[in-house]
């Protein structure tokens, strides 16, 4: 009857863009979209602890790597119901985040390849663990000065560790000082 309404109107669908008629097809309304996007993001946690929980079973490896890789793209797949997904995917190639979205995605692939064909459970985990980093690297794109923040903590977390051995080193030469003033014995 709308369409017809249209027509008859002079509102022809011709008339309007095919990405306008896509839109327009498949928009949801808000509160929709938050509750798929809990769902999407809700079942990608849970298949990623489900992963990891599958880590400890005998050839648990395989399971960890498809279930954490399939978690992963769940949840970054639910971010697709908030703005929808042309703009994701234009923000995922976006200068700024272009290097983490390709490591993250050749993580998503080796990490399935090392544990289905490849058979290499070493290597398997490995990408795992570059897939967990790329996608907090990623995620810390949208978050301002995340990024600058997290590289500042990084190089001066030598110099903390550093000098905290160091406090240890001058409190054992302080004990073994004050063991020497009781008759040379060392406790």
């Amino acid at each position: 009857m709308e369409k017809l309404r249209r027509v008859l109107s002079g509102q022809d669908d011709e008339e309007q863009g095919l990405t306008a008629q896509v839109l327009d097809a498949s928009s949801l309304s808000f509160n929709t979209r938050l509750k798929w996007f809990i769902i999407c993001f809700v079942a990608g946690v849970f298949c990623s602890i489900l992963g990891t929980g599958l880590l400890w079973l005998p050839n648990g490896i395989k399971l960890f790597a498809v279930f954490y890789t399939l978690g992963n793209l769940a949840a970054l797949a639910s971010t697709c119901f908030l703005m929808g997904p042309l703009k994701q995917l234009k923000k995922m190639f976006e200068t700024t985040r272009l290097l983490a979205t390709v490591i993250m995605l050749l993580c998503f692939v080796f990490t399935l390849c090392a544990a289905l064909w490849w058979r290499k459970k070493g290597l398997a985990l490995l990408f795992c663990i570059l897939q967990f980093l790329s996608m907090t690297w990623y995620s810390l794109s949208y978050i301002p000065y995340a990024r600058s923040l997290c590289l500042t903590s990084a190089s001066l977390f030598p110099f903390a560790l550093l000098e905290e051995c160091s406090d240890l080193v001058v409190e054992e030469k302080h004990f073994n000082l004050k063991s020497d003033r009781f008759g040379g014995k060392k406790f």
